[in-house]
């Protein structure tokens, strides 16, 4: 039997511009899976705590403390708890509290000439990790675009030179997906 591929749009809560991408995954895949596609679609670094929530309840790595309550990402697979149409959540950095919207577009059938998962498309960079959530990442837009403005140095340094919020390259990112996810 054919493998199920969700066409899944992810996009960051709370910034304006949006920041967004499309992707291909297995529907065999498990959360943590899931969880890896939305870090290397986005351009996140894995560096923090995430959790999703599907229908009110909420899927990640299992804490030892017992202070979360989460189901284990590893026992879940992706085609268990959603289907054509839903909609679902994933939070990163639980200290910048990043919100992602997840909404599967479709559910195909697999090429078989074709290797999964990979990014179809997307629009801007994604923000620069510990930038301080929403709210920093528009600061940053505001100090970038504005020479004058009091941190536009500051902040330009503090990013990179490399980084540029209006560019996203979704052929990098279907390569980062299937080498590591």
């Amino acid at each position: 039997m054919p493998r199920q591929i969700f066409q899944l749009r992810i996009s960051l809560a709370g910034v304006r511009p949006l920041v967004w991408r499309r992707v291909l995954v297995p529907g065999g895949f498990t959360l943590d899976r899931v969880h890896r596609v939305v870090q290397h679609a986005m351009g996140w670094r894995d560096c923090h705590l995430h959790s999703f929530e599907v229908d009110g309840e909420q899927y990640g790595e299992p804490d030892p403390d017992g202070e979360l309550l989460l189901r284990d990402e590893l026992e879940v697979r992706l085609d268990a708890v959603v289907g054509k149409g839903s909609r679902f959540h994933y939070t990163y950095d639980f200290g910048n509290w990043w919100e992602h919207d997840l909404v599967v577009e479709d559910v195909l059938l697999a090429d078989p000439g074709e290797r999964y998962p990979d990014c179809l498309d997307g629009e801007r960079a994604c923000p620069p990790e510990d930038v301080g959530g929403p709210a920093g990442y528009l600061e940053l837009l505001a100090a970038f675009a504005d020479p004058g403005h009091p941190e536009h140095h500051t902040l330009r340094d503090w990013a990179g030179d490399r980084f540029d919020p209006a560019v996203f390259d979704s052929g990098r990112a279907g390569t980062l997906l299937r080498r590591f996810c």
